[in-house]
């Protein structure tokens, strides 16, 4: 599992405990103690899932959900509400405005991970899955192999990992910074220019003879895993 989430959360015992449990489960975390942070960090990249307080300093919870929803951008980006409001009506006002699912404080960290592993079945399968596939291209992340169509390919470490967090995301534009974070870590310094290399190694391993690139370049932005339009014709 790479999936990413974003805590915003602005009690720092609770949010040191939710990283704790998150990152143990393999998740990526980052975090935002206001709704201000929060809006710009969605905006920088959107994180695959987002556990959202309702009362927050700058922008509530329910006006970032209402943003984020009323975005082509972020309109499908998962959100959990982690919230002290548990009233029926508050429940019923988050779920309105867009939230994917509502917990109540105090919760069990247990509980809370169950329910974000449901979303992702639900919205994201791709992120809950051993088995990845895009059109001819199957990864299996139990075996750590990868085919396209009847041929067996060979990847290294970071290509495995770079096509992996493609699948997880296909058509979805990824520029290259949002690549160095999900393939090698925020806490690691590489050049952008790395990308283009393990790129173009990804390209040159995955195909074949007469078989598309579905490696789209997109010009001054960065790639996505999808179909040329020549092909779909």
């Amino acid at each position: 599992m790479t999936a990413r989430i974003l805590i915003v959360e602005d009690e720092p015992s609770l949010v040191a405990l939710l990283r704790y449990n998150l990152e143990s489960e393999g998740y990526q975390v980052d975090e935002a103690s206001d709704g201000e942070t929060a809006l710009q960090l969605v905006q920088e990249g959107p994180p695959d899932l987002l556990l959202l307080d309702w009362m927050l300093p700058e922008v509530s919870g329910i006006e970032i959900c209402r943003r984020l929803r009323a975005s082509s951008e972020t309109r499908n980006l998962p959100i959990i509400m982690v919230t002290a409001r548990a009233e029926e009506n508050d429940r019923i006002r988050g779920l309105d405005v867009g939230a994917d699912d509502y917990i109540a404080k105090p919760f069990s960290p247990a509980e809370l991970l169950a329910r974000i592993r449901a979303v992702f079945r639900r919205i994201r399968p791709a992120l809950d899955s051993e088995v990845l596939t895009y059109q001819d291209i199957v990864m299996d992340l139990a075996a750590h192999k990868v085919r396209r169509s009847e041929r067996e390919v060979h990847l290294g470490p970071t290509e495995f990992r770079l096509m992996r967090y493609f699948l997880e995301r296909p058509g979805r534009v990824l520029t290259r910074e949002q690549l160095l974070d999900g393939v090698w870590g925020r806490d690691v310094y590489v050049e952008e220019r790395t990308v283009d290399v393990h790129i173009r190694r990804l390209r040159k391993a995955m195909n074949g003879e007469d078989e598309i690139d579905l490696i789209r370049t997109v010009r001054a932005v960065g790639y996505a895993l999808d179909v040329p339009a020549m092909a779909e014709r």
